[in-house]
């Protein structure tokens, strides 16, 4: 086989490409050569990549070619992939983005690779560049710098999951593997404008995967678009007794139903949650998003959730979990952690017992009133974040607090949910659309996400590069 396309392979969608390859007009080993060249040129500037698998890729790109050969027609065989830096990958590199691990090389490989590349036949191209231990921001005088936002460098991507938001809206690949304890999936999704996807709560396995905090991580999938999302979550969605917190529930074909119309679907909005503290071209974005919905014909019906600002004993979990998870480590090698990551981890030592018990007391309020809202509706509607990405210089003065984030409540309750692509502001940076349902019911937003893309061309813009 041989791509003599003239067609622009960097942003091929993940069905077009396995068409392609079933009808011969177009071979993994091209594509996969295809992307690392591009890798090679952009990744200077761009800086999504800690380690690139060029060797493996090209190896595991001829072994799908003869698959093909063969008649194998898996959906993700052949497809370029890389993925967070703090999923193991047993022989190669994985460092977490952290000097404390800067030589590590695991012993196993977490298990949503192996669905991907061993069992999907996926290709895999290498490792992508995280915050460290997947919390915070990195600086420039990091061992490993901070990706770049590639519709305009001088802007964060997004984070933890920077390098995955930045590769896939780059072209640098055709689908990522992210986290998410607060926002680390839907973060990227929305400051990229891609398609990025935080499953239910145990529906993908972390086995393999660094903690921040168990009982708020999540693994998922994060592509150009729904469909290549569905695609990729129909391969790492399984049961895994491995990771103790796997759910063991049905998964499937998450495309099956994901064409069907929308009409009459109920669309709940928590417009009071997100007004005050979204940005008037955000909002605009927003509206537009609404207007949309109301004209493929579903039904809006504004929402609240009555405990609301109870989210923010997000921090008391995830803080006092990522204090246990590194206590050994900060004994040893304390010095190898930037003080501000240091400081970070050592204040979730600083609360109770009675504080921790309080805060996932308030979690099951929170998880019942939202639960309580799909009662009459079918998903729920807010921004990603309250504005577009913000610069570095504006991320390293208060990463924190400096933007309004709508993310951390579907932690909080392990509710599914989306950040795809709806608009972007005067500066040129996209904004985010937030699409949440219930719980294992990823099907269903993928369902309203797609419908949403159909009638607009955001996820179909590319950055100039």
């Amino acid at each position: 086989m041989s791509s003599t396309l003239s067609v622009d392979l960097a942003y091929l969608s993940i069905s077009e490409t396995g068409k392609l390859f079933r009808q011969r007009e177009l071979s993994p080993v091209d594509l996969t050569q295809y992307h690392l060249d591009r890798i090679n040129q952009l990744n200077p500037k761009l800086r999504a990549f800690i380690t690139v698998t060029d060797e493996l890729a090209l190896q595991q790109a001829k072994e799908a070619e003869e698959a093909i050969y063969q008649g194998d027609t898996r959906p993700l065989l052949g497809i370029p992939f890389a993925h967070k830096d703090i999923y193991m990958t047993e022989g190669i590199l994985t460092t977490a983005g952290s000097a404390v691990y800067a030589d590590y090389i695991p012993d196993k490989t977490a298990t949503t690779v192996s669905q991907l590349h061993d069992q999907g036949g996926a290709v895999f191209v290498g490792k992508l560049s995280t915050h460290e231990f997947a919390s915070g921001i990195s600086t420039e005088d990091h061992p490993f710098p901070p990706a770049r936002n590639p519709w305009n460098l001088d802007h964060i991507p997004g984070g933890s999951s920077s390098g995955s938001g930045t590769s896939v809206a780059a072209g640098l690949v055709m689908g990522a593997l992210g986290t998410d304890t607060g926002g680390s999936i839907r973060h990227p999704g929305s400051a990229c404008g891609i398609a990025a996807l935080k499953p239910t709560y145990g529906r993908c396995s972390r086995y393999g995967v660094f903690d921040l905090s168990w009982s708020l991580d999540h693994t998922g999938p994060m592509a150009r678009s729904c469909e290549d999302v569905a695609l990729m979550l129909g391969a790492i969605a399984a049961y895994d007794p491995k990771d103790p917190a796997s759910a063991n529930v049905p998964t499937g074909d998450y495309t099956t139903h994901l064409k069907q119309d929308i009409k009459g679907m109920k669309l709940g909005v928590l417009r009071s949650w997100y007004e005050p503290s979204t940005t008037p071209e955000a909002l605009s974005a927003m509206n537009e998003v609404i207007k949309t919905y109301l004209e493929l014909g579903a039904e809006i019906v504004d929402v609240e959730v009555p405990s609301i600002s109870l989210a923010s004993i997000q921090g008391v979990i995830s803080r006092s979990e990522a204090y246990s998870y590194h206590a050994d480590n900060l004994k040893k090698k304390r010095d190898l952690y930037p003080g501000w990551l240091r400081n970070s981890i050592l204040s979730g030592g600083l609360y109770t017992a009675e504080e921790y018990i309080t805060a996932q007391r308030a979690r099951q309020i929170l998880k019942l009133e939202v639960d309580n809202l799909f009662k009459d509706v079918d998903v729920l509607l807010s921004p990603t974040r309250g504005d577009s990405a913000m610069t570095f210089e504006q991320a390293y003065i208060n990463y924190q607090s400096a933007q309004a984030s709508f993310t951390r409540l579907y932690n909080i309750t392990g509710h599914p949910a989306i950040s795809i692509p709806c608009g972007f502001s005067s500066s040129g940076l996209p904004f985010g659309l937030q699409i949440a349902g219930r719980p294992f019911d990823e099907a269903t937003v993928l369902q309203v996400g797609y419908a949403y893309e159909k009638s607009t061309e955001w996820h179909k813009l590319h950055p100039s590069l």
